[in-house]
């Protein structure tokens, strides 16, 4: 019965949200293109499942519940004011940072490795988890070193323990995801949103910013060695692959080619949101009254692959289309800032897919890329 609690907060949430906005009082309602647009691709996504759903009452589920923490979510941050996003915003990074600071005393701990016994999860229950929670706090303390006129050094520093403790992690996919949101970020702002350079990244003019980066050059010269062999630890987690696409390989390949034979027998109706690739073996947990699902995980390694498996060909081009607008939507009203936590939130769903999840590291991901695409940050606003 356990699992059924998460329902009934996001029901609650939903109810306050509706009476908050005062919706019902209104004469005119009017409702977000964006939410909207959301909302139209969801009902075409329930439509979808009843007609090409395996398991039709779960993949009902999964939708459902994550439109409606997707819009409450959403709808939430529109209704705040600037100054009280900013403290909220401050409030949630401000946890994330709590999470680094606590995690840090069991490094020395066997507490910190209690999953695997190789990867540190520091107080999270999974290194993976660990990892990538570290990698959207430290997309956020990067992007704030970039935006400000004088990057504080604290935050530097700050950012330097994330990145130390995501390879302590061990978690690639938070690695990688982190890297190349960091990188494409910056093209997208620079040649997409048509920004200035010293407009967009008014902190790599700062003295502070440059002697950091001369620093990291000098010292990953000094010592390659010892760098190329932990980065080359971290790639490969010690195994027998001599390269990336190996690794990769081994931990997901499996994974990928169960996804790709569904999606040559089905390339355009797909096997039903939010179904494993493997339907007839899905662990479903149902409530032992009526039998309804209260929750059914599925692994799956590429996001991307997971979507066009499962809502086909159509239904993953308007995926696509919807990051695209939720990514520009982001980069206008809320800088780099919002860019780059959303831009590492869509690239870690290449190696583990929790982008349409409503729970667990789906939930954190659905609170940062509603609050980039919702409105202005305050890097933004002043």
């Amino acid at each position: 019965m356990a699992g059924i609690g998460r329902y009934f907060v996001l029901a609650s949430s939903m109810i306050s949200i509706f009476f908050r906005s005062g919706i019902g009082s209104r004469e005119d309602i009017r409702v977000n293109g964006f939410i909207f647009l959301t909302l139209l691709g969801g009902v075409g996504v329930l439509f979808h499942s009843i007609i090409f759903s395996r398991v039709l009452d779960v993949s009902l589920l999964k939708a459902i519940s994550w439109i409606a923490a997707f819009v409450t979510l959403f709808s939430a941050w529109k209704g705040l004011c600037v100054r009280d996003r900013e403290l909220v915003e401050k409030q949630i990074f401000g946890g994330l940072l709590g999470i680094m600071f606590v995690s840090i005393p069991l490094l020395v701990s066997a507490s910190g490795y209690f999953r695997n016994e190789v990867g540190f999860q520091g107080v999270l229950n999974h290194p993976q988890a660990f990892g990538a929670t570290m990698a959207l706090l430290g997309a956020w303390l990067l992007s704030r070193v970039f935006v400000k006129k004088s990057p504080s050094w604290i935050v530097v520093l700050f950012f330097i323990i994330t990145v130390v403790l995501i390879f302590l992690s061990m978690a690639r996919t938070a690695g990688l995801g982190l890297l190349l949101a960091i990188f494409s970020s910056v093209v997208f702002g620079l040649f997409f949103g048509r920004r200035k350079f010293a407009e967009f990244l008014p902190g790599l003019q700062s003295g502070r910013v440059k002697f950091f980066l001369f620093f990291v050059v000098f010292c990953g010269v000094f010592f390659a060695p010892f760098f190329v062999a932990n980065v080359q630890n971290f790639i490969l987690k010690g195994g027998e692959n001599s390269s990336l696409a190996g690794a990769y390989e081994s931990s997901r390949g499996f994974l990928i080619e169960r996804m790709i034979e569904n999606i040559k027998k089905r390339p355009y109706g797909g096997i039903g949101f939010g179904m494993s690739s493997d339907p007839e073996i899905m662990d479903i947990q149902r409530d032992p009254v009526f039998g309804l699902p209260t929750g059914a995980p599925v692994e799956k390694g590429v996001g991307f692959l997971a979507i066009w498996e499962e809502i086909g060909l159509f239904g993953f081009l308007g995926v696509l289309g919807w990051l695209w607008i939720m990514l520009r939507r982001a980069e206008r009203n809320g800088g780099l800032p919002a860019l780059m936590v959303c831009m590492t939130v869509v690239l870690m769903n290449f190696g583990e897919f929790t982008l349409f999840s409503a729970g667990g590291m789906g939930m954190l991901s659905l609170i940062l890329i509603t609050w980039a695409s919702s409105g202005k940050s305050p890097e933004k606003v002043g």
